[in-house]
């Protein structure tokens, strides 16, 4: 079957960085799927991977998270789905990748696709959806109010991908009041367009822009970016007591600056449900199904924005390309081999 991969991990202007290949069509067993792959994502983890992470027990390394496709067969344990179902999920990170025709993955972590979605559509959301979703109501549980400033909330990095689907789960299923960032005039729009109240510039110092909007501190902060570039600020304009959730993966972070305002801090990787084979994991493809209601019931919307074409190495590099330059708007999706 035909796959994009590579050997050696290394920066993407490399020719070998991304290639067409042929591997084996994997068989199905124990509780996985075996399906079809019709659209996929790209997210930063792919970037990060690639840049990073060699073939662990094979000739190459294939990436991808995001999916929307059907299942071709299942494992003798499956017990949710059957050949046929239309279904969108976000795979593991310990497995091989979605960027090929077929593709294993364990039904706990699927769920079932929207019904008013096109694949391309669908594939934008598995990944940075449970990424919102487990940051906003397993890990910072928004809903539980903070002491001070307990119905604002400040998404730093609101354009991309997990910002904007922040943004909406936030006012489908909250009655917060939401302030993003974005620095450029059409990654404002696209911010006030998924439903942010409030959009300030996270180029200039956040603090004052917080204070002039008159909502006061927010007890909550999802940083999905920079965040330790922007640590100082995000202390300076948050609550006591305040809970701050991170994302990203930044080279320096001085916990400490939070002591003195008890703000608790929490980290979201949502592929360590699945990394682990925790208790909980079939919670990933419940909260997959709540989205998929939730965008059939008109509540929210996909976050594509562009279509890069057919799945295969040469538009995956500019798709990596474009992510890496941290210009992306929404999601990135490519469609059919």
């Amino acid at each position: 079957m035909k796959a994009v991969g590579y050997k050696v991990p290394g920066p993407i202007d490399r020719d070998d960085s991304l290639s067409d290949i042929a591997v084996e069509k994997p068989k199905a067993e124990g509780r996985d799927l075996l399906v079809k792959i019709h659209a996929v994502s790209v997210n930063p983890v792919d970037t990060k991977v690639r840049r990073k992470a060699g073939p662990d027990g094979s000739e190459y390394k294939v990436l991808g998270y995001d999916a929307s496709g059907v299942v071709d067969s299942v494992g003798p344990d499956v017990r949710v789905f059957q050949p046929g179902d239309a279904v969108f999920y976000a795979g593991s990170i310990a497995r091989p990748g979605t960027n090929s025709e077929y593709h294993l993955v364990d039904e706990r972590i699927v769920g079932r696709k929207p019904n008013t979605l096109r694949d391309a559509e669908a594939a934008a959301l598995p990944l940075t959806s449970i990424t919102a979703w487990e940051m906003l109501f397993d890990r910072l549980d928004v809903k539980r109010a903070t002491p001070e400033g307990g119905n604002v909330i400040l998404v730093v990095g609101g354009a991309g991908g997990v910002g904007s689907i922040t943004i909406q789960l936030l006012r489908a299923l909250t009655d917060m009041t939401v302030v993003a960032t974005a620095s450029r005039p059409e990654t404002q729009d696209w911010v006030r367009e998924s439903g942010a109240h409030h959009v300030i510039n996270h180029r200039e110092p956040m603090s004052p822009q917080i204070e002039a909007l008159g909502t006061g501190a927010p007890g909550f902060v999802f940083s999905t970016t920079h965040s330790g570039d922007h640590l100082d600020d995000i202390v300076e304009l948050m609550a006591p007591q305040g809970r701050f959730g991170l994302i990203d993966d930044p080279e320096n972070f001085d916990a400490i600056k939070l002591k003195r305002k008890a703000l608790s801090l929490h980290w979201e990787f949502m592929f360590a449900r699945s990394l682990f084979g925790t208790q909980d994991i079939a919670e990933q493809s419940k909260l997959l199904n709540e989205v998929a209601a939730l965008v059939d019931a008109g509540k929210i919307r996909s976050t594509a924005t562009q279509s890069a074409g057919k799945i295969n190495a040469f538009n995956l590099k500019e798709v990596h390309a474009k992510i890496e330059s941290n210009t992306a708007r929404g999601k990135i999706v490519l469609e059919g081999f």
